[in-house]
């Protein structure tokens, strides 16, 4: 059983974090190109057009490559998760329903008239466009984590009396104040992805000194947006996502700074190595009584340390968490600076004549890919070993019909696929770079 369940967990984990990398690049661009679309009405430029038709080409290859990623995890739920979704279906079932039926069609067909449409809608409906694929977009990203803010939270919901769950409450299930938060944090972590890729593109064609309006727009709307909210992403939203842990999974917040024993003036530890063995962490750079109050606004608050919990309730991979978390905190302040500093470069086109900067913008845009992989890490190793929140453990929820060897076997078949798919992407997306703008007008 215990082979079974890390295979279950391993493929699942995998099929995710590989499928997410194109979600929120999508809907990061959503937002961004709306905003061009708008920009370029309001000043009747042309630049402000072309970059948006690059950014939406970019955008339609993602959101291919993300619906291609997507389809093996819906399938997971009725093949490795059958008990799971049987459990837990008459709730979560809702909200899945409503992405595929409601949001996905409505970003679908909306992308068509994107990419096809422009000279047939005329300026304006096309803008109106980019408005609705933005909806269909960021409403897609709203039932996803409505669906896992009631793994994480579960409110809205009764025991029927065969034992599984049910729908009680559509409106507190739809409303968790678990998913606003957790969906606003995610939504701006999107923005920094798609930000951080226009910053990147545009200053690839900044040091290459070629199609200068668009270059020089993609890199000022890069900046801005990813400053203000990489800003966001660590408040409000980030503090909140944090006060909710503090409040309904205290022992996830312990494993997150590897804190072992109760005591108040709890510290943020900047580095350290946590020993599980010794409960203890090892070699640590600390922040007395940071943590109390990001936790629960005093810092002279008492946080309960792992020893305060059974150990069969801690978090299953422990050390993995711990590192997840920094990693996701340390990216999102380096995010801060690094933005900064160049929205401070910005008056007097200075960014442009900086190559060093624009040399680390060009190469940083893969690092919020990591910083949101490690957010949703965060989430999900914090829960366990819960698969819903308190009602549900995770080894309750996998198929027993579906053996250790199958699983093997499917999750490297999806490694060979998405390798595939993964190169035409990059592949794809390059030739679009390259091509520049007007590669296709």
């Amino acid at each position: 059983m215990g082979d079974l369940l890390f295979w279950h967990r391993l493929q699942f984990g995998f099929t995710s974090v590989f499928h997410y990398l194109f979600p929120q690049l999508t809907m990061g661009l959503a937002f961004l190109i709306v905003l061009l679309k708008v920009l370029g009405l309001a000043r009747g430029e042309a630049r402000f057009g072309q970059a948006a038709a690059f950014w939406i080409r970019i955008f339609a290859l993602a959101f291919a490559v993300g619906v291609v990623t997507g389809i093996p995890l819906e399938f997971q739920f009725g093949t490795n998760w059958a008990r799971f979704s049987r459990q837990a279906g008459g709730v979560i079932g809702q909200t899945l329903g409503m992405e595929g039926l409601f949001a996905f069609f409505l970003e679908s067909a909306f992308l068509g008239l994107l990419v096809w449409g422009e000279r047939r809608l005329g300026p304006r409906r096309h803008a109106l466009a980019a408005l609705a694929l933005f909806l269909g977009s960021w409403l897609s990203g709203y039932f996803i984590i409505v669906t896992n803010a009631f793994m994480q939270h579960p409110v809205g919901h009764a025991v029927a009396p065969d034992g599984t769950l049910q729908l009680a409450d559509f409106g507190a299930y739809l409303f968790n104040p678990w998913a606003l938060v957790q969906y606003c944090h995610n939504m701006m972590g999107a923005v920094v992805t798609g930000a951080f890729a226009m910053a990147a593109v545009g200053a690839f064609w900044t040091l290459r000194g070629e199609h200068e309006p668009q270059a020089r727009l993609s890199l000022r709307t890069g900046v801005l947006a990813g400053l203000v909210a990489s800003l966001l992403v660590a408040f409000p939203t980030g503090d909140q996502e944090g006060k909710l842990v503090a409040r309904h999974q205290p022992v996830a917040l312990a494993a997150m700074e590897g804190r072992f024993h109760t005591g108040p003036y709890a510290e943020v530890n900047l580095i350290g190595q946590p020993n599980v063995a010794e409960r203890r962490l090892d070699n640590p750079l600390r922040l007395p009584g940071v943590l109390s109050f990001i936790a629960y606004g005093s810092f002279s608050r008492e946080v309960k340390g792992l020893d305060d919990f059974p150990q069969d309730q801690w978090p299953t991979s422990l050390e993995l968490l711990y590192y997840a978390f920094h990693i996701m905190v340390g990216l999102g302040t380096l995010f801060i600076a690094l933005m900064g500093l160049a929205a401070l470069l910005l008056p007097g086109d200075r960014l442009l004549r900086t190559r060093p900067l624009l040399w680390v913008l060009m190469l940083a845009f893969p690092f919020p890919f990591i910083a949101n992989t490690a957010g949703w890490m965060v989430a999900e190793l914090g829960r366990q070993p819960w698969l819903v929140y308190g009602l549900m453990r995770t080894a309750e929820g996998t198929s027993r019909r579906v053996h250790p060897g199958q699983t093997v076997f499917t999750t490297l078949g999806f490694a060979g696929l998405y390798f595939v798919l993964g190169l035409l992407f990059l592949f794809l997306v390059s030739r679009e770079v390259r091509s520049g703008p007007a590669g296709h007008s």
